[in-house]
């Protein structure tokens, strides 16, 4: 697992996601002591908060893409999420 100081802001999703896995396993283990698991438990809390911040980043980016009745493409259109 990546030391505690790393800021989780500057993470890629899969950086992200691997370390809070392996928060996940290291807790359901349950040989992890108190302090520490309060400890990886709000480190878990923070690198969750960045996955979904950087998949509502993606979704955002995320284009439809259009065709006219022949089936060619003609364009894209913002995907609407909802």
């Amino acid at each position: 697992m990546a030391d505690a100081a790393t800021d989780v802001r500057k993470l890629s999703f899969e950086r992200a996601i691997e370390e809070l896995e392996s928060i996940v396993k290291r807790l359901e283990d349950g040989k992890v002591p108190l302090e520490e698991s309060v400890a990886i438990y709000e480190r878990g809390e923070a690198l969750k908060r960045r996955c979904e911040e950087l998949l509502r980043t993606a979704e955002a980016r995320v284009d439809k893409i259009t065709t006219d009745s022949s089936g060619e493409v003609t364009g894209t259109t913002p995907l609407d999420v909802e």
